[in-house]
């Protein structure tokens, strides 16, 4: 599986649950890649920023430093 396929079930997996062979396949992958290892973390703290944003909360420090977002 390649990281264009593992980003697309990293974003699934948020909506939905993933089938026993695609699940096995993103473990393997993301064990051994560093990119979209990172990219499956900055998923969730942006799943749970945005509906903090909704609920009209503002995202932690940590929230805020991990998706790149600055103070204006």
């Amino acid at each position: 599986m390649n990281c264009r396929g593992v980003t697309q079930l990293l974003s699934e997996s948020l909506d939905r649950e993933l089938s026993l062979s695609d699940r096995m396949n993103l473990k393997i992958h993301v064990m051994m890649c560093s990119g979209c290892r990172n990219f499956g973390r900055q998923m969730k703290v942006l799943r749970a920023a945005s509906g903090r944003y909704a609920d009209g909360e503002v995202p932690t420090q940590e929230e805020q430093s991990s998706t790149g977002e600055r103070n204006a």
